[in-house]
């Protein structure tokens, strides 16, 4: 899965939101003009389903300056986009993007812990 730069660059950088509880009337361009008043915007991503071609109901607010993401944060939080009440929060980093969960050796340590915690559970029964 590609992502735009914008989107991954930027989480690090505190500039990036997240809005959830978007309308699916809602397009990118109505997201844009919703936040434009806090400051430079670099992107707006709103994700789309395949099936239905309407909005997941979240998106992405890529800012030019994290003093920017923190005021839209402040004052757009559980506001009214189209009757809907939005979330807004900085988005978080994209972890292991390129790599299935069972390729690290945390997932493998968990696995084998879970499965030996169940076979003394089943121990303890018989």
């Amino acid at each position: 899965m590609d992502l735009p730069e914008s989107l991954t660059k930027g989480v690090n950088q505190k500039n990036v939101l997240y809005v959830g509880g978007i309308s699916d009337d809602v397009t990118i361009d109505i997201l844009r003009a919703a936040f434009i008043p806090f400051g430079n915007i670099n992107d707006v991503i709103l994700p789309m389903d395949h099936k239905t071609q309407k909005s997941k109901g979240f998106g992405f607010i890529d800012f030019e300056l994290p003093e920017d993401a923190a005021d839209a944060l402040d004052n757009m939080h559980e506001s009214e986009i189209f009757g809907r009440v939005i979330k807004c929060s900085i988005a978080k980093p994209i972890k292991n993007l390129n790599k299935a969960v069972w390729s690290s050796d945390d997932y493998h340590n968990e696995e084998n812990s879970e499965n030996s915690e169940n076979n003394k559970n089943a121990d303890a029964d018989d």
